[in-house]
């Protein structure tokens, strides 16, 4: 969409909370919730149908606008965002699309190898392993849906390892039928190593210290950044560094050496399935979404019988900002995604406009702890830029309503460490019960103490796998 048509749409789509240091913050769930309020009136419909592992399909079905010259940039928007965020909520390989001739060639442009959406279409051909396609089908030919469900978590017999793997820590604890007997966090600098021995050397080295405060190892469980599927790294930002040879012949498998060494059940999910798990196990209730704020954003998802879905959950490259002039995420090149606004990013991109400057070679995790110490002694620019990802949450959390049945918004990380984490909180639910009061009366957000923000996650890891029978 142009300019003109933005500056139209921010007038009649009003909100009550705008960031102080990002002020052209457009909430794309607001667009959403407005386009599908217009296009409901006329009952004209699409369908969009997204395959990944296994032949397992998510759907979903929309109406639109009627195609016209004054509706088709607000209806291309639309769609191409509203596939992009399921796309990386439910992951594929392949799209189906039912619909308008011109939105579907549209499609095929933007979902290509020198599309728009390259580096999305590049990233879904390396998880799946296939070639990433657009579909047009009729409607008997429309898939089905076919959705599994995993059944992960909440293991306290025996002796467990848990890990959490951060861009700038790890945490690693230990189980003894429930109760935690170490649990520590150890700097590391994974994503500027190409030699992936690394990372394998500092894992199994706090793996085993942790296993020194146990008489044995029966199980070990782990949270990362990333997508993996079958203990196989598919895509992890903390192997960035490390050349794609080496990644396929070093990487993709490191995790399955790892069980092999320690010949126990040995699982590695995203650490935003973790996320959820955690906050499942700490509130002892269903329908969870957890946000994890560090050196990405990370999602998970506990729906409302207790299980994973198997989603994919990558909220850090899923789209939040309508703003097209919004800071660019550093990975995947786009604007408006979630990384840019729920991790060190955020705090960093913010704390520019508030007027900070930091020395180049001090990185993003040295800046975080700078604006949060400052935050701990009241400094207004520093305390703001809290409250503005708290208004980024607000908002956040509705358009993830859109896609998610949840009761209870769980956060967590780094960046909610502190007095900004209550302050994210804080802010987040004055959003909330302004702007969307019904939202405000089904979910409410958890902010865990400060030792489960920081370690809560490695607990909730170990307690993955199953023991042997």
């Amino acid at each position: 969409m142009n300019a003109d048509v933005i500056d139209n749409l921010r007038r009649e789509i009003s909100h009550g909370f705008r960031p102080v240091y990002d002020p052209y913050f457009f909430p794309l769930g607001l667009f959403f919730a407005w386009y599908q309020q217009k296009a409901s009136k006329y009952g004209l419909g699409v369908k969009i149908g997204l395959e990944r592992e296994n032949h397992l399909i998510s759907t979903w079905q929309s109406c639109i606008l009627p195609i016209n010259s004054s509706t088709i940039s607000l209806t291309l928007t639309y769609i191409e965002k509203l596939i992009k965020f399921i796309l990386w909520q439910k992951g594929g390989w392949k799209i189906y699309f039912q619909g308008p001739e011109i939105i579907y060639a549209y499609l095929r442009n933007q979902f290509c190898a020198m599309g728009e959406r390259k580096f999305d279409v590049h990233l879904m051909s390396t998880v799946y392993e296939k070639p990433f396609e657009v579909l047009m089908v009729e409607n008997s030919d429309f898939p089905e849906p076919r959705e599994s469900q995993l059944i992960l978590g909440g293991n306290f017999d025996g002796c467990r390892l848990g890990f959490d793997l951060g861009a700038s820590d790890f945490k690693v604890a230990a189980l003894n039928n429930g109760q935690v007997t170490f649990s520590e966090e150890i700097s590391w600098n994974p994503q500027e190593q190409p030699d992936p021995s690394y990372h394998y050397e500092h894992i199994q080295a706090g793996l085993r210290k942790a296993a020194s405060y146990l008489p044995k190892v029966e199980a070990i469980g782990g949270s990362a950044a990333g997508i993996y599927i079958n203990n196989q790294v598919r895509i992890a930002s903390l192997f960035r560094a490390v050349p794609k040879d080496v990644f396929e012949k070093k990487v993709r498998n490191l995790f399955l050496e790892m069980r092999k060494e320690w010949g126990v059940p040995f699982l590695v999910i995203n650490d935003g399935e973790v996320t959820a798990l955690a906050g499942h196990l700490s509130l002892n209730q269903p329908a969870v979404l957890g946000i994890a704020m560090g050196s990405s954003e990370a999602g998970g998802y506990l729906n409302r019988e207790g299980h994973l879905p198997g989603w994919l959950d990558e909220l850090a490259f899923a789209p939040v900002d309508l703003n097209p002039e919004a800071a660019l995420d550093e990975w995947s090149g786009d604007r408006g995604v979630g990384a840019v606004y729920f991790s060190q990013q955020a705090v960093d991109k913010l704390a520019f406009s508030a007027g900070f400057r930091f020395p180049e070679e001090k990185k993003l995790p040295e800046r975080l702890k700078e604006v949060q110490a400052l935050t701990e002694k009241g400094d207004d620019r520093a305390v703001q830029i809290f409250q503005d990802i708290g208004v980024y949450l607000g908002y956040t959390a509705h358009l993830y309503s859109l896609f998610y049945d949840y009761n209870n918004l769980m956060i967590l990380g780094r960046v909610t460490s502190g007095k900004g984490g209550e302050l994210i909180k804080q802010q987040a639910e004055k959003v909330i019960s302004q702007d969307f009061p019904e939202l405000a009366r089904k979910i409410k957000i958890h902010l865990l103490d400060e030792k489960s923000r920081r370690v809560g996650q490695a607990v909730a890891a170990a307690t993955l796998p199953g023991l042997k029978k």
